[in-house]
């Protein structure tokens, strides 16, 4: 079988393991298998359920660590189902972001195989960065090699050609209202729980976020639920809303907005708000060291194998956390083309897989140069 091929059916296995967030143990133990049965007799499962193959790590405190998440954005706790239709390979997850996990898997393979005295090296098919995983595997990679990683590479994007150069940090918060209530006619004038919210929402809705060229700062209020009946007064609603923002600045002054109206909310007669931190992603530092010949170590491999011009634009990855603590990092896609991200419809070119096997060997090779 060539690799080509041996990367299709790994491919096809892996996407079937379901993998929700924060319950990624089947995929870690098929992972850390298959690790151990192509060369890379020391990797393990971590506590946060990262499988983390090091090389040369020993001993080292200049690690560049190289990450593709196992988790998908679906509950689903059976198999998938994986269609190969002749020219793509159909199944929820496939290409965010099993993909770009596989050609990862792959070329750690080759680089075992190289046999080369490689120093600070560390493949990691990495736990919980969708949604309210919280980037919870990537925290606990930085917190159990705490100073000792130089350089951070995640390979999650559908496409091979974009350069994430800026983490977007947000906050999410279940804002919780509770009131007297009643009935609608007879205790008229007691206050509404959703009333509450929706004074909250219109404070939120009436902020100016701020305006800074190439940068961008946004909120949202994405759920609302709660009451009993249309005739009675809501004693009881709740909602889920976040802000982010691609700018320290614009994360701050959205963040200190948050908590003015929340106070305000709080302050009110005859009502409770209960605030929850449901989750948060930080945004990175400006001016970090490292990370212009990062970026250029990546354009440069991008526009010699993949023959087109990187773009570039800010994103929500598990590079929030290095470039919130000052560590060079970079995301892009290494998985072949692929589209549906987060739908049931998504899907991986498998032709595709080809070039992403050649840019993620090529990229690698560059690294440990």
């Amino acid at each position: 079988m060539t690799k080509y091929e041996e990367t299709i059916e790994l491919l096809k296995t892996l996407a079937a393991i379901p993998a929700p967030s924060h319950h990624e143990e089947k995929r870690a133990e098929f992972c850390l298998d298959w690790f151990k049965k192509n060369g890379g007799e020391n990797a393990y499962i971590d506590e946060a359920l990262n499988v983390i193959l090091p090389i040369g790590c020993d001993g080292c405190n200049e690690i560049t660590v190289i990450e593709a998440h196992t988790d998908v954005v679906f509950p689903d706790t059976e198999p998938f189902e994986v269609i190969d239709d002749g020219e793509k390979l159909h199944c929820p997850g496939i290409g965010d972001d099993t993909a770009n996990l596989v050609v990862m898997m792959m070329t750690a393979r080759d680089i075992l195989a190289e046999n080369k005295d490689i120093k600070g090296l560390m493949f990691v098919c990495n736990s919980c960065e969708e949604g309210l995983g919280n980037l919870k595997g990537t925290k606990q990679i930085f917190k159990d090699f705490e100073g000792r990683i130089a350089r951070f590479v995640s390979f999650d994007s559908s496409v091979m050609n974009r350069i994430v150069d800026r983490a977007v940090g947000s906050e999410r918060f279940k804002v919780t209202a509770r009131t007297e209530g009643g009935h609608s006619f007879g205790r008229f004038g007691n206050r509404n729980a959703i009333e509450a919210l929706a004074q909250i929402i219109c404070d939120i809705y009436a902020v100016e976020v701020p305006k800074k060229e190439s940068r961008k700062t946004t909120y949202n209020v994405g759920e609302i639920c709660g009451g009993t009946s249309v005739n009675t007064i809501a004693q009881e609603a709740s909602m889920l809303i976040e802000f982010r923002s691609d700018d320290e600045d614009g994360y701050n002054f959205m963040k200190a907005e948050f908590e003015r109206i929340f106070d305000k909310a709080n302050s009110a007669d005859n009502v409770e708000i209960e605030i929850e931190l449901i989750g948060k992603r930080p945004s990175g530092k400006d001016n970090i060291k490292g990370l212009d010949e990062l970026m250029k170590l990546t354009a440069d491999t991008i526009r010699d194998v993949v023959k087109l011009e990187p773009s570039y634009g800010s994103s929500s990855t598990d590079c929030n956390i290095p470039l919130s603590l000052g560590v060079p990092a970079v995301c892009f896609g290494v998985g072949g083309i692929h589209a549906g991200s987060h739908t049931r419809e998504e899907w991986v070119n498998k032709e595709s897989l080809k070039l992403g096997l050649e840019l993620c060997l090529e990229y690698i090779h560059r690294l440990i140069k």
